[in-house]
């Protein structure tokens, strides 16, 4: 297996050894098993033991109670950082999230405390041997996502582990057993008690793995959609023409596109699952108009989405500015050059560009202005697109004008001309504004 040359894998090992030479039990835990029995690199690996969080921390000089309530202790070793926990049962979930109550328990009960088969398994690295107490291997063979025990109760206990389930099936193609499925149905409407930024993040798991478009698809089914993001929920039925759309509703759009995309880049997958949100508030006014303002009003559903999940304000902003402006380069072709070069100027015109890609291919398939973007980015290098100012306020005064703001509209034509490559020197700009706007002291 691939994680015997993991680099961390012999410290911790030797984590494991020193524990076991002090007489306790001691394993790899949770989520590093699973990666690597898939053959996939570990991000952490987690150490499990029957040592309490006291005997950890005389054992290891290096060491931080991170988790004293949980048992959990932090040891550094050979400048790494491992995660050591107590087997612990825990009761009490009387917020749906935390357990009120935590007793130091058994390897077994340990693992049967937590959420899914494929994240119970254990790891002897001693012996080289799966301890799997919960069919974990199994489930991993049939590729299936089960909660361990009860699935009610384990949603009862952690409300968050729904959407865990989702974001799990979603970034390993797993199917979600059936009656673990039923009960997130079920309990759906619980996801809400839990704080916004743990809903976020898993959000933000499902839209930047590997198949989004298949976790929206379960979000919706299991009716998490309903409660996380009713904003999407309701593009499902928004018709659109079929001469532009043919692949089906607003709904079915944006599936498509994320099924398209499979993008890291949170602003880029946010913005693609909100850019029609607008068209479900604007009904079409007649066979010519379709979704008049929907951008905009889009816009101002996704700035009320973002704050609703506590997105930081420069990730809130550059969505709303994506959905706001995501479909102006339709008319790409047709724009006067110093439009399209404030636009393809923006720190942010790479995403907008994939946006409208991703728009395209996800209806009608007409990638024309998008090359043509492609190819005037290639002709217009920084210096043509941001070129240094012609003119600045200082010239304006030499020239007799006075501060005001007038300055803001001279300033702006000296770059609309430049831009369009009307005035290309100083001089030329100088003039331009001596022939538009003569001082007073210079009128008749």
């Amino acid at each position: 297996m691939t994680f015997l040359r993991d680099p961390n894998w012999s410290t911790a090992v030797q984590i494991v050894r020193r524990l076991r030479q002090a007489g306790y039990e001691a394993f790899f835990a949770g989520g590093c098993v699973r990666d690597w029995l898939m053959d996939s690199p570990p991000h952490d690996i987690d150490i499990t033991t029957a040592a309490t969080p006291d005997v950890v921390r005389s054992l290891f000089t290096h060491s931080l109670p991170v988790g004293q309530k949980f048992g959990v202790t932090l040891v550094i070793e050979n400048g790494r950082p491992f995660e050591i926990a107590t087997f612990r049962a825990e009761s009490g979930y009387s917020d749906g999230r935390h357990p009120g109550q935590v007793q130091f328990t058994d390897a077994r009960h340990d693992v049967l405390r937590r959420d899914f088969t494929i994240n119970g398994l254990l790891f002897d690295p001693v012996r080289e041997a799966v301890i799997d107490f919960v069919g974990g291997q199994e489930d991993l063979a049939r590729r299936t996502i089960r909660a361990i025990g009860s699935p009610t109760e384990r949603f009862a206990e952690d409300h968050l582990r729904m959407l865990r389930a989702v974001r799990f099936a979603a970034r390993f193609g797993f199917a979600i057993d059936p009656d673990t499925f039923q009960a997130i149905q079920q309990s759906a409407s619980r996801i809400l008690r839990v704080s916004s930024e743990r809903v976020r993040d898993e959000l933000d798991g499902i839209f930047t793995g590997p198949a989004p478009d298949f976790g929206l698809r379960l979000l919706d089914q299991s009716g998490l959609l309903a409660c996380t993001l009713p904003e999407i929920q309701r593009m499902k039925g928004v018709a659109q023409p079929p001469e532009v759309h043919p692949e089906g509703d607003v709904f079915q759009h944006t599936l498509k596109m994320l099924g398209l995309a499979q993008c890291s880049d949170t602003a880029l997958a946010f913005s693609i699952l909100l850019h029609d949100s607008g068209k479900a508030l604007v009904a079409p006014r007649d066979a010519g108009q379709h979704f008049p303002r929907h951008a905009e009003i889009g816009a101002e559903v996704a700035r009320t989405v973002c704050r609703r999940y506590r997105l930081a304000n420069p990730l809130v902003n550059r969505i709303v500015s994506l959905v706001a402006q995501h479909h102006e380069l339709d008319q790409a072709r047709g724009m006067r050059p110093s439009r399209l070069k404030r636009i393809l100027r923006q720190g942010h015109a790479s995403q907008l560009l994939e946006l409208h890609r991703l728009d395209c291919l996800g209806s009608h398939g007409n990638l024309a202005n998008w090359e043509f973007c492609q190819q005037r980015l290639i002709e217009w290098p920084r210096e043509v697109l941001d070129p240094p100012r012609l003119v600045t306020g200082d010239d304006l005064i030499g020239l007799g004008l006075q501060p005001g703001p007038l300055f803001r509209k001279i300033l702006e034509a000296v770059e609309e001309a430049q831009l369009e490559e009307i005035l290309k020197s100083r001089e030329q700009a100088l003039e331009f504004v001596r022939s538009q706007w003569r001082p007073p002291s210079a009128k008749e």
